[in-house]
């Protein structure tokens, strides 16, 4: 097991900066097709929309702050809060039948298979966030030079 968090350490900066993309792009999207995600808000919550944007702010602020350093811990923690916070939009897209609307025709109707498998994938985000929240001491954060 030490073996393999070694080996997997060298990995961790360039992950993080991969992760950090990856979210700003998802943030990014809540923007650029933000009824599509809207479609996903389970009903009991209200103002999807607004709840969209705010979640696209987050994501982008928390995927920017995960990249640097000083900030990547409380900036992972907020991934995880986020992650969780979401999770019932995806349990709702995979209970409800949703066809999404406005958006390109294979993306409207994802397979069940895929929106199953998307629920276990939250709990692999939320341990590769955790990575990021750490301390050297922990195993956690690198050694390279502070951004």
């Amino acid at each position: 097991m030490v073996l393999v968090a070694e080996r997997l350490r060298r990995f961790k900066t360039p992950l993080r900066y991969a992760m950090g993309a990856l979210y700003v792009l998802a943030g990014v999207m809540h923007f650029v097709v933000p009824n599509a995600y809207a479609q996903v808000v389970p009903p009991v919550f209200p103002a999807a929309l607004a709840l969209v944007y705010v979640s696209g702010v987050a994501e982008i602020l928390l995927g920017v702050g995960v990249v640097f350093r000083r900030t990547q811990r409380i900036a992972a923690w907020g991934l995880i809060a986020l992650l969780v916070a979401v999770f019932p939009a995806n349990v709702y897209m995979a209970t409800s039948d949703i066809v999404l609307e406005g958006v390109p025709a294979a993306l409207r109707e994802p397979s069940d298979a895929a929106l199953w498998l998307r629920l276990p994938l939250q709990g692999v985000l939320v341990a590769w966030a955790w990575w990021y929240t750490r301390l050297e001491s922990d195993g956690g954060v690198d050694s390279s030079p502070s951004r």
